[in-house]
């Protein structure tokens, strides 16, 4: 978790990249005139989803594959971003923000200065809190700080609103939504589902990826919490045995107790399983109305 002062460093320093970038107000975001402005530079011509260890190995570089798929390195000696090229473009353009994060936060940089300098490695709890750290300024850089959510003001309060942004602002739709939930001024939560096979011949089932929810849900009803897996019980698991890819509907969520009766909105991508929830009653107007067939 990135404490509020912090999070106000990474914006401060992510204001000053997009406006001296010529960034700012700019649609979609330039993603490569702040890496630029970061004196960085990305190879092309390497792939990390076909080079062998032995590539980064030579160059003291250790990468940990096993452990998770590398979308991004940054070489900081050589100011070098390399990428996973098989990616989605839109995932590229949040992995090289997130490696022009690593460098642009200075403390970032200070600590693994001194800790190359008398030949120790990362603690892993500074590691995860610096790759949170880089996340947060990719996504604020990419999705321009406060110019998101003055579009989303423009827009009303459903899952429609955050394909708009993605396309906007050029960044993923899995992005935008966490970012617009995150942000809303609304009662509203998402739901991110995994699709899992244990086997071969078994059913594909949905698992917990993320689940978010906005300030003002939180107030209302805490932390509302799910289980790892879904049956079809969950409305939005019987829309998903029915090969839907976008609908709207109602649903249920017994916590605490209560009973919080939700619009909900379904989008499968493909990939994952979308579910954006609102409070019945909760207000969707906006200035701006579009029209999408569910």
């Amino acid at each position: 978790m990135i404490s509020h002062d912090k999070k106000d460093d990474i914006e401060r320093i992510v204001l000053d990249a997009l406006s001296k970038s010529n960034s700012l107000g700019v649609f979609p975001t330039p993603v490569d005139r702040i890496i630029k402005y970061a004196d960085l530079r990305v190879n092309s011509h390497v792939d990390l989803s076909i080079i062998p260890n032995t590539f980064f190995a030579k160059q003291g570089l250790i990468l940990k594959r096993g452990l998770a798929k590398i979308r991004g390195v940054l070489d900081r000696r050589e100011k070098t971003i390399y990428l996973d090229l098989s990616a989605p473009a839109t995932k590229i353009k949040f992995v090289k923000l997130h490696e022009a994060g690593h460098e642009l936060l200075g403390w970032q940089g200070k600590l693994l200065k001194f800790l190359e300098d008398n030949d120790e490695t990362l603690d892993p709890d500074i590691n995860e809190e610096f790759e949170s750290e880089a996340n947060y300024f990719a996504s604020s850089a990419l999705f321009q700080l406060q110019l998101f959510t003055d579009k989303m003001k423009e827009f009303p309060l459903e899952l429609a609103t955050c394909l708009e942004l993605s396309k906007l602002f050029g960044g993923s739709f899995h992005a935008a939504i966490r970012r617009y939930v995150e942000n809303s001024p609304k009662r509203c939560a998402l739901l991110i589902l995994n699709k899992e096979k244990s086997g071969t011949f078994s059913p594909t089932k949905l698992t917990l990826r993320t689940y978010i929810q906005s300030p003002a849900f939180t107030d209302e009803w805490g932390m509302v919490g799910w289980g790892e897996e879904f049956d079809d019980d969950a409305p939005f698991v019987r829309n998903f045995l029915e090969n839907r890819r976008l609908l709207k509907s109602q649903l249920e969520i017994d916590w605490l107790g209560e009973v919080i009766k939700c619009n909900y909105h379904y989008f499968h991508n493909g990939h994952n399983v979308f579910v954006f929830m609102f409070p019945l009653g909760e207000s969707v107007k906006s200035r701006t109305n579009f029209v999408v067939k569910y």
